[in-house]
């Protein structure tokens, strides 16, 4: 370091003045030489007297490391370092789209936060049986869930309404409640028959001004119902047949003209019916019903669920704001939104859904529900496309206190006002039913600008597509309106899911015996495949057989498995196709087959460890992302547990020992050894779960340990003074003497405890020479 060469001419007196500098210093250390080196080197020509024994070995060093160089043909020059890199060129990976109904077009999905995605989902009006149309929607939107989470690993804060108040669910509530009464006043036939021909003339009016064909057809089915049970009863009675004759041909009449029946009274009585909770009975019953659906359906409950009863002080705060933001007005104690000052605002647009919608008065009065569209109220609006914010209630409607009075919140403004407090002033997706786009999800941006003033409440709109039955529009007037109970009594859960799987999410879904019958054959499809492998896996090998050599025919599986993996992962980033999906998997499969016939055939085992996975592969992709998890085996302990736990309440009760001990042997004894574990709680339900054999066997030895232990530490004086329920005196050494009601113990008893007392002190003993022990 700091050496130099230059002046030194001679190369006798170079080699001299080299050796002692090399004499205390390493100089054969590294494989590059230095450009002191290469100077010393060019001005010796050749090596150095044998005398100069550093300079000499540090020539012949220099002088190999030159020729390595010149061999490989890089420079003499500079430190030897690694050659540049350079990345390979790759290609494109596929990023998720969605097809957003605000463009009509597939988009580039990006949530606004990181990772985290907020979705609101429209959920239903609760005041009937749900149906197949409602599963079209929450099925779909589960399995996208599903996706976003499992699959693409996004953080999804999903949160739902329940439309707990509203028209139909008030007119429901009021007939429900009107016939109610009107059966529980027990009238007689003649007061039914005479009641039944009293309605039919205002139904036959209207039946006959009704033009819509589907309406009408259910019209004329419900009037060829009433006539054929009238009939029989007018008959009964003109023969003054027998009471006990007359009776149920009266209630067939009640049964049968129970929607004529309601609509009569509540057009006479319907006012009086003012009180609040008379409308909350049919939700509740209702919302419970949809939720056993979904639960029967392995539809995964929303993070929040939102209830629009539960929400109206929000609600009122929410119109307040958008009057005072100058779009919205009152008139006659109602709140409606100005369309007309929303849409010439220069920071927002009216109708960005279905522009072309504005003016259609059908679907407008449609959205603004039957008791809201008298000739009064659309007289109360400036404009025939403003829509209610807040109703005044009529007498016979459930009200709210409000700045503007009595009443109740408009059908839009719920989703708005609960959306909007759970997920703030924009979410990333909103999801509902095609049917709603408008008036009701454009109604819904254009309050929720208003109140935030912005443009970009939601950013991803996703509309599920219609469902047909057989071909035809599902209706109750053509007798294919199929619940969800109806369905489910035909086909599994897991069966309609794969239905819904091969459709994409956004199109017209068919429900029919030919789609239904596609399902059954995939899942039977897969279901062979996945027992195929099984018993190639459950063939007896030791650990290091797992592992056998791949052949040509294992590398052409591989290489079919990771093209099918990167074509579904295609096919899921291009707008969630699961139709797609399903194909590729299938082509998967019947590779796979192929594979495990050929070797069998050739009387050779297929490859495990690559069934394995590829069987892996699929159940992730069945179960756990588009599926559902479950373990088909947990509700038959949950049924176990809970009988179990009846036997238990029923032994204590009876006091019945033997019966607690067999309850504790099923507990202890007979599940762990299939994998079960049972955590009895005090005043809980039994939890259970399932956990690894080995782990519970461990568990049950720590545990009799840890007894034992415990019977170890009590000293023979102490065993028996815990016992006052069997013993009221002891002697000096703890030993019971008398029984609990102070009788003298048997020279029997005596017998008996003496031994248990002498066992306890041996155990004792054992204790108290362990712990000396330091053990």
């Amino acid at each position: 370091g700091g050496y130099t060469w230059e002046g030194i001419n001679e190369e006798a007196a170079l080699a001299v003045a080299l050796n002692d500098y090399l004499t205390s210093r390493s100089y054969l250390a590294g494989f590059t030489p230095s450009q002191a080196d290469e100077k010393a080197f060019k001005l010796l020509r050749r090596p150095p007297d044998s005398q100069h024994v550093h300079a000499l070995r540090w020539y012949r060093h220099i002088a190999a490391l030159q020729k390595c160089l010149f061999l490989s043909g890089r420079s003499f020059k500079g430190k030897r370092v690694q050659p540049p890199w350079s990345p390979p060129a790759g290609t494109d990976v596929p990023q998720l789209r969605l097809y957003n109904s605000l463009t009509r077009a597939k988009e580039l999905f990006v949530p606004q936060k990181g990772n985290k995605v907020t979705w609101y989902c429209c959920g239903p009006t609760v005041y009937d049986a749900s149906h197949m149309g409602h599963a079209r929607s929450y099925i779909s939107f589960d399995i996208l869930r599903r996706i976003l989470k499992d699959y693409f690993k996004y953080d999804v804060l999903y949160c739902m309404n329940i439309t707990d108040i509203d028209d139909k669910i008030i007119k429901r509530a009021r007939h429900n409640y009107l016939l109610e009464q009107y059966k529980e006043k027990n009238p007689q036939p003649t007061q039914i028959l005479e009641d039944v021909l009293t309605t039919r003339g205002p139904f036959k009016d209207y039946l006959a001004s009704t033009t819509d064909p589907d309406k009408k057809q259910m019209l004329e089915r419900l009037d060829a119902a009433v006539t054929a049970a009238l009939e029989p009863l007018q008959a009964a009675m003109n023969s003054k047949a027998a009471d006990d004759m007359v009776q149920p041909l009266a209630q067939t009449l009640l049964e049968s003209a129970k929607d004529l029946l309601s609509e009569w009274l509540d057009k006479q009585f319907g006012s009086q019916v003012t009180e609040n909770s008379i409308f909350s009975i049919l939700p509740k019953y209702w919302e419970g019903e949809y939720h056993k659906d979904m639960d029967a359906l392995n539809v995964l409950p929303p993070d929040v669920l939102t209830r629009v009863s539960e929400y109206v002080p929000e609600i009122v705060e929410f119109v307040e704001k958008i009057i005072s933001n100058g779009y919205g007005y009152e008139s006659n104690g109602s709140v409606y939104f100005d369309t007309a000052r929303f849409d010439t605002s220069p920071h927002h647009s009216y109708a960005k859904l279905v522009p072309e919608a504005v003016g259609d008065q059908k679907a407008l009065q449609e959205g603004e529900g039957d008791l809201s569209i008298s000739a009064d109220r659309l007289s109360e609006k400036k404009s025939p496309n403003d829509f209610a914010l807040w109703k005044a209630s009529k007498p016979g409607e459930p009200s709210w206190d409000s700045p503007w009075g009595k009443g109740r919140p408009g059908w839009h403004i719920e989703c708005s006002a609960m959306a909007g407090s759970i997920l703030g002033e924009s979410m990333d997706i909103h999801g509902g039913g095609f049917d709603l786009r408008f008036p009701h999800h454009d109604n819904e941006l254009a309050q929720s600008e208003a109140f935030f003033e912005n443009d970009y409440w939601v950013r991803y709109f996703l509309h599920t597509g219609h469902l047909t039955i057989a071909g035809c529009k599902m209706s109750k007037s053509l007798k294919n309106f199929i619940t969800i109970k109806d369905a489910l009594a035909r086909n599994t859960a897991r069966q309609l899911r794969l239905a819904f799987l091969m459709h994409s999410w956004k199109d017209t879904l068919d429900y029919s015996s030919n789609t239904m019958e596609s399902a059954v054959q995939y899942e039977k499809f897969m279901n062979e495949f996945f027992l195929n492998v099984k018993d190639i896996l459950r063939a007896p090998t030791d650990i290091t057989g797992r592992f056998e050599k791949w052949e040509a025919a294992e590398v052409e599986l591989n290489n079919c498995f990771y093209d099918r993996k990167a074509s579904i992962h295609e096919a899921l980033c291009d707008n969630m196709d699961t139709r797609a999906v399903m194909e590729e998997m299938r082509v998967l499969v019947s590779q796979s087959n192929t594979y495990i016939a050929n070797r069998k055939n050739a009387k050779l085992r297929p490859n495990r460890m690559l069934l394995e996975s590829i069987a892996m592969y699929l159940t992730n992709m069945m179960k756990v992302r588009m599926f559902y998890s479950s373990n088909t085996v947990m509700p038959y302990l949950t049924v176990l547990s809970d009988f179990r736990e009846g036997v238990r309440k029923i032994a204590r009760e009876q006091k019945v020992m033997e019966l607690l001990q067999l309850c504790d042997v099923v507990r202890n004894d007979t599940l762990p050894e299939l994998g079960v574990r049972l955590e009895d709680h005090e005043g809980q339900p039994t939890v259970v779960k399932l956990v690894d054999r080995d782990t519970l066997m461990r568990e049950r030895e720590e545990k009799k340990m840890m007894a034992k232990l415990a019977k170890m530490k009590i000293p023979p004086c102490e065993m028996f003074r815990a016992e006052t329920d069997k013993y009221s005196q002891f002697d000096e050494t703890g030993f019971p003497t008398h029984d609990a009601e102070g009788k003298e113990l048997s020279k029997g008893q005596a017998k008996k405890l003496r031994k248990l007392y002498e066992a306890q002190e041996k155990l004792h003993s054992e204790y108290l020479q362990t712990n000396q022990n330091g053990n």
